[in-house]
């Protein structure tokens, strides 16, 4: 078996169309698992009655298992609670509908969360309380000291956890392929599949994440360098 440089870039080339449908997935999951993120941090920060534990319980159980069972548990698991909610709501919609992709967007956004969380978590719980005491003093509420105060001084605290959130992401979402989901590496396995050269094709695929990652890297850097510049009281 000889190396085929030739085929590496053209494998290159074919992959770039999976390029769209891979960082969708990845963008869909970050946002959401953002905002799930957020509110489940709050609520283990706060110790809401009744859903404290829940959120415990919730991180604690997809930190503690694989990104993969979490997709295998919603493909198969999510389809029968729809059909039998259709079935005693008398609903025309069944899970047969739901597109694969589908699949993918819940389950990350789902496991994306639980990571999230302890990010946005670890980076609250960095900021002196004294600044959310000093908000009450001024005539703020909870809320707008936690949006005008400590949530900006929260995210740069975690922009670095929060990019390396964004990386694994970006990572994981070549287990969509086991959805049929059709992803870079999905696509590289399809491109290969007609002449059997798997190593050029992965390869193909394995650059185009490292510049994607690369990319990912380089506006947390940007991002960081902003605000740095902002708490200085600089012109960014």
């Amino acid at each position: 078996m000889k190396l085929d440089p030739s085929f590496i870039w053209t494998a290159f080339w074919q992959l770039l169309s999976a390029i769209p449908i891979t960082l969708l997935i990845t963008v869909v999951s970050v946002v959401v698992g953002f905002v799930i993120g957020i509110v489940v941090a709050l609520i283990r920060i706060y110790k809401v009655p009744v859903l404290h534990p829940i959120a415990v319980a919730y991180v604690t159980f997809i930190r503690g298992t694989p990104m993969l069972t979490h997709l295998l548990l919603i493909y198969f698991g999510l389809p029968l609670i729809v059909d039998a909610l259709a079935v005693k709501m008398g609903w025309s919609f069944r899970s047969s509908s739901i597109p694969m992709i589908g699949f993918a967007y819940i389950s990350f956004s789902i496991t994306s969360g639980a990571y999230m969380a302890e990010v946005i978590r670890s980076g609250l719980l960095a900021v002196n309380r004294g600044q959310l005491e000093a908000a009450y003093s001024i005539g703020m509420t909870t809320t707008q000291g936690l949006r005008r105060i400590v949530f900006p001084q929260a995210l740069a605290a975690s922009l670095p956890n929060l990019s390396n959130s964004v990386i694994g992401m970006l990572h994981g979402s070549t287990l969509a392929f086991t959805v049929s989901v059709v992803d870079i590496n999905a696509k590289a396995q399809i491109v290969a599949s007609t002449n059997w050269k798997f190593f050029e094709a992965y390869l193909a695929a394995a650059a185009i994440f490292w510049g994607l990652t690369f990319l990912i890297e380089r506006l947390t850097a940007v991002i960081e360098k902003r605000i740095h510049v902002y708490h200085r009281g600089g012109v960014a």
